[in-house]
């Protein structure tokens, strides 16, 4: 699901709400989470997950290509670990079960 995706189910479930206020809220409600992170915060939302971020430290990589060395700078990458509930609720649905009996 996009986001576009996600506005226009919570506008339909919403009918007396504006489908441009149900974007506002939307994108209000992932800035602050972005900006959380950006400050190092941990966002959790209760029975859905937890967003934090984890700092991967700089390193020698190499260019596949041509073998050399390549220095590879410090980042920041953001991580999502999912909550009790949301984990039951997929394990309930069966998501992800045709997959592994493929593999």
């Amino acid at each position: 699901m996009i986001k576009s995706e996600l506005v226009i189910k919570i506008a339909e479930q919403n009918p007396h709400l504006y489908q441009r206020d149900v974007e506002t809220l939307v994108n209000a409600i992932l800035d602050t989470i972005a900006d959380a992170l950006a400050r190092g915060d941990r966002v959790e939302l209760r029975g859905f997950g937890a967003f934090s971020v984890k700092r991967r430290d700089a390193r020698r990589g190499r260019n596949p290509r041509t073998g050399a060395a390549v220095a590879v700078s410090e980042k920041a990458i953001p991580v999502f670990k999912t909550g009790k509930e949301m984990r039951l609720r997929l394990n309930a649905a069966g998501i992800g079960e045709s997959q592994s009996a493929a593999e």
